[in-house]
């Protein structure tokens, strides 16, 4: 039981210290629709056989 209260206070410690050096530039917003969605059309297939 002590081996899965450690892994889960080390796993939060990880993942606070993750989101701290990330500041402002984590985006936990999910999935986009609309236009904030950004699409990149793929590029076209060479014709050249």
């Amino acid at each position: 039981m002590w081996k899965i209260a450690l892994g889960f206070v080390l796993f939060a410690a990880l993942s606070l210290y993750v989101i701290m050096q990330a500041g402002d530039k984590v985006d936990m917003s999910g999935e986009k629709h609309g236009a904030e969605a950004v699409h990149v059309p793929e590029a076209p297939a060479s014709a050249a056989k």
